[in-house]
């Protein structure tokens, strides 16, 4: 049994539940963090923090003053602890806009929802068998205001699996409305060509992933070259390797993408390279 951080209050997974008029569960207006815990300790916390306060502050969230970023963080912890998950688990930290209508005044509440669940330490590493992944189908993200952030709105994100789980493959490549990969469904995408790693840039459409964020800061300074450029799928197939990055599995070596294979060569170089 694992326990429900909602409103501040713990719960067994068996009776906690939202209202049926949340805004979330009505239309999907409210961001989620899924954080991972180390030790005791949450990874990239500052980072997530930021893009939560970012993202709070963009679609204009009230917020209560005692909702502070140490708040947060006592909260998700006292949580962790209530099911005795320290050593190392997956939290999400779900915030949204209270309940009611779409033209309803903002409850002055904003609500959220902690969940936390035990992960295996096989999870972080780097994965000895790569991924295979194919292109979602009939599927492309809006390149707008909101594309970067973590909404509670993942309708594309749910077809996509959908689509990858029915092949029979670890995951799906989304598109922008340009027809550029961009992402997959949990994770950032990275090419290797040469001596240079590429990313799409987040004007392309990609939620704006801690982990990303930290591997662009990180792989300059030991020595990468590490380049944002829209990806096509012709470039993307011409490359020599490609990785995906996200806060929980961190770094993860894609074998396939569709017919294409792609070498492990400079993987582990850059896997080791990171120090989390």
């Amino acid at each position: 049994m694992r326990h429900i951080n909602i409103n501040g209050k713990i719960h067994k997974d068996t009776t906690a539940s939202v209202p049926f008029d949340s805004r979330a569960v009505r239309f999907g207006f409210g961001l989620f963090e899924t954080m991972l815990v180390l030790d005791g300790q949450i990874q990239l916390k500052d980072y997530h923090f930021e893009r939560l306060f970012a993202g709070i502050k963009q679609l204009m969230f009230v917020m209560p003053e005692l909702m502070t970023k140490d708040w947060m963080e006592e909260e998700i912890m006292r949580t962790v602890k209530k099911n005795h998950f320290e050593k190392l688990c997956r939290v999400r930290f779900q915030i949204y806009g209270g309940r009611g209508g779409l033209f309803d005044g903002q409850n002055p509440w904003t609500e959220f929802i902690i969940d936390c669940q035990k992960v295996e330490p096989n999870m972080i590493q780097l994965n000895e068998k790569g991924l295979s992944l194919i292109y979602a189908q009939g599927l492309q993200k809006s390149m707008d205001s909101i594309c970067n952030m973590k909404t509670t709105n993942a309708m594309l994100y749910c077809i996509a699996a959908r689509q990858a789980t029915a092949k029979k493959v670890d995951n799906a490549i989304v598109h922008n409305t340009n027809g550029n990969p961009i992402e997959t469904t949990l994770a950032n995408l990275y090419c290797i060509k040469g001596d240079t790693i590429y990313t799409p840039p987040l004007s392309e459409g990609p939620v704006a992933g801690v982990m990303r964020r930290y591997m662009l800061e990180q792989l300059p300074k030991k020595g990468f070259t590490v380049k944002e450029e829209p990806f096509t799928p012709d470039f993307l197939k011409s490359a020599d390797a490609v990785f995906i990055t996200n806060a929980i599995r961190r770094f993860k070596w894609v074998a396939r993408i569709e017919d294409k294979e792609y070498s492990f060569n400079k993987i582990l170089d850059i896997y080791e390279s990171i120090s989390y």
